[in-house]
Formats: C-alpha cells, structure tokens, sequence
C-alpha cells in the first residue's frame, strides 16, 4: 500500500481546544501506520462569513484559496468536529462552504469528492458532541466524501485529557488511536 495524505484539523479556534487535542491524538495513531499526515488549525485560516455576492465581486480569498489547494491534495480527513448548540461550528461550515465552491477549469468538489474521512468529537456535554457529527456527516456525505462509519465521541472533555494530550481513559485512547490507524488503511487502499 502506498502511503496515504490526511489533513487532520479540528472545527474550533479556539487556541486550547479539546477537539484539537483529540484529532492530534488520531494523527498521530495514523502516522504510526504510515500516512503523511498534516495537522492544521482554522485559526490560520481566516476566512471571512461566505457571501456569493462577494464571492463574485473579489473572488475566493486567499486563505480559501490555500485551505482548498491543501484539501485538495489529500486522500482523507481526521475532523474533530466540536457541538455548538448540537450542530457543527459556524467556522467549519464556512470553511468547507468556501473550499467546495467550483473554480475554472477543476472538476466540482475538488477538494472534498472521492476522499474519505473519520470524525471525532470532544465535548463538556454527556454525549461528547454526537448530535453535531450526525450534521457533519450528512454534510460530508452530500459533498462526496466517504464518511467512516466508525467515529469517536468523547464525552465531559474538560475532565478526559492528561497533561500530555492523551486521553485519560485507555479504552477512550485506543478507540481514537484506532480510527486514526483505521483511516490511514482505508484512505491507502482507496489511493491504491
């Protein structure tokens, strides 16, 4: 199997995230058997709210322009999708509505159709921010992309981190390490 390339990011700015902490814990499980992982924040992304009127105006703005050309050339995504009022993030939303916007002369959904991805998320809630993934996959999964089925919630997050970024819980650890493992294989064969 050739190596895989994920682009692994977390659907949050905020500088101390937990779901940051969580999909760099799934990075580093999926460098482990061997894909080219990138680990990126939004936060160096700005981007400012999508407006089609703008859009027409002045174009995509740079930072839409790099997300989409990074996007672009990777086989797969680790996403750590935090819960805002049980759905996804107003940053992540705007950010994969400007990088699915079509350009000249590419195929539609360049940056987003024929890849696969595994989502996680960490939340201070009981249920770990799973209402929001169900939003995020059906977005995901109307974009073409191929959403594991297997994902990872991690509930009461502001308790389920040791200093290291490691999850306190082994079995909470091994089942992110695992779809971090499980996606590098997928997204290999499907390269293959």
């Amino acid at each position: 199997m050739r190596n895989a390339r994920i682009l692994a990011l977390a659907g949050s700015t905020r500088r101390d995230s937990y779901n940051h902490r969580l999909v760099t814990a799934a990075a580093a499980a999926a460098r482990a058997a061997g894909a080219e992982v990138t680990v990126i924040r939004l936060s160096d992304y700005p981007l400012p709210l999508f407006d089609e009127d703008s859009e027409a105006a002045q174009g995509a703005p740079p930072a839409a322009r790099e997300l989409k050309r990074l996007m672009s050339g990777q086989d797969g995504f680790l996403l750590a999708a935090p819960e805002y009022n049980s759905s996804i993030t107003a940053v992540l939303k705007n950010a994969i509505d400007w990088v699915s916007r079509p350009a000249p002369q590419e195929p539609p959904l360049v940056a987003l159709r024929g890849k696969v991805a595994a989502l996680l998320s960490a939340s201070p809630g009981a249920l770990g921010g799973l209402r929001g993934l169900v939003h995020v996959r059906a977005i995901l999964g109307n974009l073409g992309v191929l959403v594991l089925p297997d994902q990872v919630a991690v509930p009461r997050a502001h308790e389920a981190f040791a200093p290291d970024g490691t999850l306190k819980d082994p079995q909470q650890q091994a089942a992110v390490e695992g779809l971090g493992r499980t996606l590098a294989e997928v997204a290999a064969k499907l390269k293959a």
